[in-house]
């Protein structure tokens, strides 16, 4: 297979060792193999948090109920964490 681009250095630091240990299980043929593997599970978990992301702002526009004003989420945010301040959940010492 003619390589696709250029050479890579890449410093793995401790990830060194999960890199050797991948090799000596035999599944992977060299470093390249390992790393591509670890590109592809990384692509897969962005595009499932994206799509994530994606329904859940496709559930808030879909909302019917109104829109609250900005300084109205804010007040009631502020009054919020003023209660959380004023009672804390654990006890003085």
């Amino acid at each position: 297979m003619a390589r696709s681009s250029s050479p890579l250095l890449v410093e793995l630091g401790t990830q060194r060792a999960s890199l050797d240990a991948h090799l000596e299980s035999g599944d992977f043929a060299d470093a390249s193999d390992v790393l591509r593997a670890g590109l592809r599970a990384l692509d897969r978990e962005t595009a499932a948090r994206d799509a994530v992301m994606k329904a859940g702002i496709e559930e808030a526009l879909g909302d019917p109920r109104p829109s609250v004003p900005a300084p109205d989420v804010f007040d009631r945010l502020r009054r919020k964490q003023d209660r959380r301040v004023e009672r804390p959940d654990r006890d003085p010492d």
